[in-house]
């Protein structure tokens, strides 16, 4: 048989509604400037590799032996780190965690989710969503956020309960700060979706709960006293650690013990449970470049606002931003000069990570330089 008829044949066997669909993923290149995948530009420090490898070291002699199941170490950490950053008191019973935020929200899924089933998110959200939820076989409803020309972005009371009333939803994924829009939800806004959908799970999806400018509140504060509330927490972003995928939540501890029911054993290896305790053992150090991140975001959406373009306030290490006549074009324009941006499938808008000082000034360079063709000046 040839390559053709193989595919063919395996397309025939394969899921319906899997046929023809495209997996997620962002270009990697070889480019000089990356700013596409919401990575850290910064390396871990000196000192905390230093102690992942001494921790690697020390549990490398009994990987004859199946991890901590549990992994009830971590799972402290965990709690600790999310009490002293958030001043609400988490104890490891709240605490879950996978290999990437990504398997804890697949983790919900199979065990609130799957056949029959609906899950609702508010689009243009991460979309990794909608692909957790339909490769359980869960439908997926694409809910809308707002339209005005102020804050074409947000999502407001009335609409989301408006829709989860309508479309009676297993699970709610909201996202805050979302991605790829950069913008947070208000508190009233999840309170009001968690109290419209009776009979669902609520997931707030926080991976860049550190990046929000002050006075952003977390979802956090409300996890008391509401039992199918999520919110789910990585590692990758504010730690700088997204080559060590931990991702974890916090929920009801009712709820974290159904995800038992649909983990796969032993899911988080003893090497993966060392390098994670290992950077959070130096959490200040991790997140020492926060700051230093949030600045250079500021500092792009200022200028890019200047050069014409319509950049949208973020709450997250990227920003997206608007204004631009063709998205692709101005995408490939970028990368002709050597800067990789994220295209997010939003007409005339395009993504970028906030890095270091040096790519932030690479990055500026380049949307100045092409700015008269790409930007849309009739719309400003």
């Amino acid at each position: 048989m040839t390559e053709t008829t193989d595919r063919a044949a395996l397309d025939a066997l394969l899921r319906e509604d899997l046929r023809g669909a495209s997996p997620y993923g962002a270009p990697q290149l070889d480019v000089p400037v990356r700013l596409n995948t919401n990575e850290s530009s910064y390396p871990v420090p000196a000192e905390v590799v230093a102690d992942i490898t001494a921790r690697v070291a020390a549990v490398a002699p009994s990987l004859n032996r199946y991890p901590d199941r549990e992994f009830t170490e971590l799972r402290t950490a965990l709690a600790a780190y999310l009490t002293s950053t958030s001043g609400v008191v988490v104890g490891p019973a709240q605490v879950w965690a996978g290999n990437g935020s990504n398997e804890v929200l697949q983790h919900v899924v199979l065990a609130f989710g799957g056949p029959g089933r609906t899950a609702l998110g508010f689009t243009p959200a991460y979309s990794m969503h909608p692909l957790i939820s339909t490769g359980t076989g869960m439908a997926w409803v694409d809910g809308l956020r707002g339209s005005g020309p102020d804050a074409p972005f947000d999502l407001t009371v009335e609409s989301a309960v408006a829709q989860v009333r309508e479309h009676q939803p297993h699970v709610v994924f909201l996202c805050s700060p979302n991605n790829p829009t950069g913008t947070a939800l208000s508190l009233e806004v999840v309170e009001a979706v968690y109290a419209a959908a009776e009979r669902a799970v609520v997931v707030v999806d926080e991976a860049y709960a550190e990046f929000a400018r002050p006075g952003t509140p977390s979802a956090l504060t409300l996890l008391e006293g509401r039992p199918r509330l999520v919110v789910t927490r990585t590692m990758s972003k504010a730690f700088a650690f997204a080559g060590g995928r931990l991702g974890y939540l916090a929920a009801d501890p009712a709820l974290v013990d159904a995800l038992r029911l649909v983990r796969l054993p032993y899911h988080l290896s003893a090497p993966t449970q060392a390098i994670a305790l290992g950077a959070l053992a130096h959490a200040d150090q991790m997140l020492g470049t926060v700051e230093a991140i949030k600045e250079q975001r500021d500092r792009m959406v200022t200028r890019l606002a200047e050069l014409g373009y319509a950049p949208v306030a973020s709450d997250a290490n990227f920003v997206l931003f608007g204004g631009l006549v063709d998205a692709a074009d101005t995408w490939r324009a970028l990368l002709d000069r050597g800067v990789l941006v994220r295209d997010v499938g939003i007409p005339h808008y395009l993504r970028v990570t906030a890095g270091t000082p040096a790519e932030t000034d690479a990055f500026l360079a380049a949307v100045a330089e092409i700015a008269d063709t790409a930007t849309d000046r009739s719309a400003s």
